[in-house]
């Protein structure tokens, strides 16, 4: 007879009344994975497209429990498995869905070790939002010591994710928030151009840039602030899209890209094949784990809720009064 396990649940696309936690069937690791039993599971804006019915899991993942990142321990260890990994090792990392249980199954090649001296729930902060920053940031957009980097919606996870780590390599980071309070808590990671994210923005970054505009966009909202982007971006300077709160669509101007030498591109790790995910994990543990060791980067969590109360952690996070994470504890 199958294990079960605790699991939140989206009963049917909806609100957040949806979510119920419900026992479901512990899932069992194949020959190359590991299961792990999770201390705590990180919210992103794509759990609440995925309890409204809009973005559905990549092909394998169950589509009825959303959570794209988890820290915990293993749990247990497929017979094929190779490498370090141990019963008791604490992990975090990033999945496809699934990461709202007790217990998830993840490959073990793509597990991130938790940091020394920190605490696994803590960890959970982690995973989705700084391999979002560095794989966009740094592995493609390719951001250097004296770059700059305008980060639109800075108080967000992969906001201060990714401000922490531009700051960590010498380049210059100007950060947006519609929220005062928000860039206030960025400066004490760090920011020292702050820019309200009103109408006026655009002409802000040129002036901290003296005209020049910005090398690297690290977009976290969206169509809405697409005209000010092709304003205050640099000649040959990239634009790279995250995420799209604000709109998917806006109208673009090719003619200012071009005079600019300049390239936009859109990324998302979610339905990435797994070889691209090892790679990342293996090059986030090497080039950003030692950075939390050393102090140098530290997890953001803005708020914890138990398991039990994931309902009104999804209404926290769409009511967007979250700095950094939000996570469910087990």
């Amino acid at each position: 007879m199958s294990e079960s396990m605790k699991a939140v649940v989206i009963t049917q696309p909806g609100g957040v009344e949806v979510l119920e936690l419900r026992d479901v069937e512990r899932p069992t690791p194949g020959a190359m994975d590991i299961l792990v039993r999770v201390a705590s599971s990180g919210l992103n804006r794509a759990d609440l497209l995925q309890r409204r019915g809009l973005y559905p899991p990549p092909r394998g993942y169950p589509e009825d429990i959303p959570g794209l990142e988890y820290s915990g321990v293993i749990e247990a260890i497929g017979e094929e498995v190779v490498g370090t990994h141990a019963v008791g090792q604490a992990v975090m990392g990033i999945t496809g869905g699934g990461a709202y249980a007790e217990y998830v199954v993840v490959p073990a090649a793509t597990t991130v070790r938790v940091p020394h001296g920190l605490d696994p729930v803590e960890a959970g902060a982690i995973p989705e939002v700084f391999m979002t920053a560095y794989d966009a940031v740094f592995l493609q957009e390719r951001l250097c010591m004296d770059e700059s980097l305008l980060v639109h919606a800075v108080g967000s996870g992969v906001g201060t994710a990714a401000l922490q780590l531009a700051l960590r390599t010498g380049a210059i980071v100007i950060g947006t928030s519609r929220t005062e309070t928000k860039l206030e808590a960025a400066a004490a990671l760090g920011l020292e151009h702050r820019v309200l994210g009103d109408e006026a923005w655009p002409n802000r970054v040129l002036e901290i840039t003296d005209g020049l505009g910005v090398n690297v966009i690290l977009d976290l909202v969206g169509g809405a602030y697409l005209k000010g982007n092709q304003k205050v971006l640099a000649n040959r300077g990239r634009h790279i899209v995250v995420g799209v709160p604000a709109g998917a669509k806006a109208e673009f101007d090719l003619r200012s890209l071009m005079v600019r030498r300049g390239s936009i591109r859109g990324t998302t790790l979610r339905a990435r094949p797994l070889n691209e995910k090892v790679d990342l994990a293996r090059a986030f543990e090497l080039e950003v784990l030692p950075g939390f060791e050393m102090g140098e980067l530290k997890s953001v969590v803005d708020r914890t809720f138990p398991v039990g109360e994931a309902q009104a952690a999804h209404r926290y996070m769409e009511e967007n009064r979250n700095f950094g994470k939000i996570l469910l504890t087990w």
